[in-house]
C-alpha cells in the first residue's frame, strides 16, 4: 500500500529547550514510502514546485504532490544506488534526470514515468554526480569513479574524459551558475578542481586551478555575489568557504560539529545533512542532524565575523533516525502559499512535511499510518556518497 494519500493526523506536543530565537516547526504530514527495508536518499522539487521527486534505496524514484503529499507515480529502471536526481532544465519542466552506481545517467518523462534518454559510462563505472552546462549549453558532465566524463547530450556522444585530475571517486560536478563554461569538481581525494570547458576538453589545457581541502569532500555549492564563493562540506563534518576566482580560503571550520552542538541547548549535532544559501538575504546556514531524527538550521558567518550560531529553525518530532535529505525554504519563511516550510527524508523511510506551529512550545504531529510500520530500523549510516 502506498502511504501517500491524505492521512489522519495524530496530535502530540512536547516542549523543546531550544533558543528563544529559534523558529519551531511541527509535522503536518508523514509518509511511509514503503513498508520494506528502504529509506530516502534525496528530495528535489519540480521547477514549478507543484511536485517533488524522491529517490529511494530500492533504486526507484517516486513522485508526490508537494502541497498535498498525494502519490503521483514512480520511475523504475536503475539496478543500483541512485546517487543524484534533478530537474535541470526549466524549459522541459517535466523531465527528471538521475544517475546511479549502475553506470547510467537517465532522463524520465514524469507525465508517463517512462525513460526518454540514457547514456552509459561503461563497465564497472559508477556515476556519483552530474551537471548540464557549457558555453553552448550542450554539455553533460558526470563524476564517474575517479574520472570526469563529458557528453554532448544532444547527440549522446562522449566528447571528453578527464582522468588525471582526481585519484579517487568524484563525488560532485557543478557547472557554475552564471559561468556556463566553468566546471567545479570535488572528490574523495580532498581536491576541488576548476575547469574551463570551452574548446577541446583535456587534462593538460583546461585545468584552471586546484583547491586543496585536505579531506574527503561530500558536497559543494555556491554562494555570495555572482556565485563567486564556494562552500564545501566534507565527510568528516568540516565546513569551508572559498573564493574560487581568487583561489583562496575565506574560512575553515574544522570543529564545525562541535561549534554547532555548543550552540544547541536541545541536543548534540551528530552529522551535517547539507548547506543552504539565501540569495535574497545573502545568508548561509549549515543543516545539522541528530541520530534521533531532529534537525537544526545553524547560521554561518564567514566575512568580518566568523562563527556558527544557534539554530534559527528546529525540526523535531517527525523522524526516528538519520535524515538524508532536506527540501526547504529560508528559516522564518515558507516555500509556497500552503504554509509549508519544507520536506525531509531519512533512513527511517519517512517523508516528513513541516509547518510552523507559531506556539511557544513545539508541536509535532505524526501520521497514524506511519506509526504502523513494523520494519526494523537501520542503525548505521549509509555510504556518504
Amino acid at each position: 500500500m502506498e502511504g501517500a494519500e491524505e492521512m489522519d493526523i495524530e496530535g502530540q506536543s512536547q516542549a523543546l529547550p531550544i533558543s528563544n530565537n529559534s523558529k519551531r516547526f511541527g509535522i503536518r504530514n508523514s509518509i511511509q514510502t514503503n513498508f520494506a527495508d528502504d529509506y530516502v536518499f534525496q528530495i528535489v522539487p519540480k521547477n514549478d514546485w507543484t511536485s517533488m521527486a524522491v529517490s529511494l534505496s530500492t533504486n526507484a524514484i517516486k513522485l508526490y504532490s508537494l502541497a498535498t503529499a498525494q502519490y503521483i507515480g514512480e520511475c523504475n529502471g536503475h539496478s543500483s544506488t541512485i546517487n543524484q536526481i534533478s530537474f535541470p532544465d526549466p524549459s522541459s519542466p517535466h523531465v527528471l534526470h538521475s544517475c546511479s552506481s549502475d553506470g547510467t545517467l537517465r532522463a524520465w518523462d514524469t507525465r508517463s514515468f517512462q525513460q526518454v534518454f540514457s547514456v552509459n559510462a561503461g563497465p564497472s563505472q559508477e556515476i556519483f554526480s552530474f551537471s548540464f552546462g557549457g558555453a553552448s549549453h550542450n554539455l553533460l558532465a558526470a563524476g564517474c569513479n575517479s574520472q570526469i566524463l563529458f557528453w554532448d547530450w544532444r547527440t549522446k556522444r562522449q566528447v571528453a574524459c578527464l582522468e588525471e585530475s582526481h585519484t579517487e571517486d568524484v563525488t560532485q560536478v557543478h557547472f557554475i551558475p552564471g559561468y556556463d563554461d566553468r566546471l567545479i569538481s570535488a572528490s574523495v581525494d580532498g581536491l576541488m578542481c576548476l575547469f574551463d570547458t570551452g574548446g577541446d576538453i583535456n587534462d593538460d589545457d583546461q585545468m584552471v586551478s586546484i583547491l586543496n581541502v585536505g579531506t574527503s569532500i561530500g558536497k559543494v555549492g555556491f554562494l555570495g555575489e555572482k556565485n563567486q564563493k564556494l562552500w564545501c562540506l566534507t565527510h568528516i563534518e568540516t565546513i569551508s568557504v572559498w573564493d574560487w576566482k581568487e583561489e583562496r580560503t575565506e574560512v575553515r571550520f574544522e570543529d564545525a560539529r562541535s561549534l554547532a552542538s555548543k550552540s544547541w541547548m536541545a541536543d548534540n549535532v551528530d552529522y551535517f545533512v547539507d548547506c543552504h544559501y539565501s540569495v535574497e538575504e545573502d545568508r548561509f546556514w549549515v543543516i545539522g542532524g541528530t541520530n534521533g531524527g531532529s534537525l537544526g538550521y545553524f547560521p554561518v558567518t564567514y566575512k568580518e565575523t566568523r562563527a556558527i550560531g544557534p539554530p534559527e529553525a528546529v525540526l523535531c518530532g517527525g523522524h526516528e533516525g538519520i535524515i538524508r535529505s532536506v527540501l526547504s525554504g529560508v528559516p522564518g519563511q515558507t516555500m509556497d502559499n500552503h504554509g509549508i516550510f519544507g520536506w525531509t527524508g531519512g533512513e527511517d523511510g519517512r517523508l516528513c512535511c513541516w509547518l510552523s506551529d507559531g506556539s511557544a512550545t513545539s508541536q509535532s504531529w505524526i501520521s497514524t499510518l506511519a506509526l504502523k510500520s513494523d520494519k526494523t530500523r537501520r542503525k548505521g549510516r549509509h555510504s556518504p556518497y
